[in-house]
């Protein structure tokens, strides 16, 4: 199987991760967003929504992220996807949440415009109203994680990582990008440290930590001039 991906793409690292940590074997067909190779007509082709990521298993092809991760998981019969029915209920449940309300606040309202430039307002003002507003709506969604989803056990599934950890975890630590302070959510901290010492995170997340280190600089040197 073929997956058209950028290893530091939100939608993208939850793939890699449960591939590598499931035995799952991708050719990864490297796609880089930040020259614009996802708007060149041989990638619209392949997506004409000149998007990542895109999964190619053999003639068949399906795109996002959630899709394709039950797809794998469906193949292999892997348990982070769940067949009992409530129990799959369950994690299809989880992944809309951060799919849609989670993602709308926190991905494209606070942290995209304000490192992507596509993604920026273009005037000084609108760009401040609509980061507040986006800032308001994500500690909302992260007051409901914490409070809410996560209980007592290490994984939003208990014991074990299901599939909406892997997407999820993905979802949340994009605020790396901005240094978004996640010590109101204690619940959500555990969480991710328990994901970030999965076997396979630190070689997956690898491109993903050299982005957050990009804009560390930036900053610094920002406030250092």
């Amino acid at each position: 199987m073929k997956l058209h991906a950028h290893p530091a793409s939100t939608t993208c690292r939850p793939i890699l991760h449960f591939a590598a940590e499931s035995g799952i074997a991708l050719e990864l067909a490297f796609v880089d967003l930040f020259a614009g190779d996802q708007r060149s007509p041989a990638h619209a082709a392949i997506n004409p929504n000149r998007a990542v990521p895109v999964l190619e298993d053999g003639s068949f092809r399906l795109t996002e992220c959630s899709a394709i991760l039950k797809y794998l998981a469906e193949r292999t019969d892997l348990p982070a996807y769940p067949a009992e029915p409530t129990a799959r209920a369950r994690v299809n449940a989880l992944m809309d949440w951060f799919n849609t309300g989670f993602y709308r606040s926190f991905g494209h309202g606070l942290i995209y415009p304000q490192v992507l430039p596509d993604y920026a307002w273009p005037k000084a003002e609108m760009q401040a109203t609509a980061l507040a507003r986006a800032e308001s709506e994500s500690r909302r969604w992260f007051d409901v994680l914490d409070t809410h989803l996560l209980g007592t056990g290490t994984y939003l599934g208990g014991a074990a990582p299901s599939l909406a950890d892997y997407m999820g975890a993905a979802y949340v630590t994009i605020g790396a990008l901005i240094d978004f302070d996640l010590a109101p959510w204690p619940r959500v901290r555990r969480w991710l440290a328990a994901m970030a010492a999965r076997p396979a995170w630190a070689s997956t997340n690898r491109a993903f930590e050299g982005w957050c280190e990009i804009h560390r600089q930036a900053r610094r040197y920002r406030i250092a001039a």
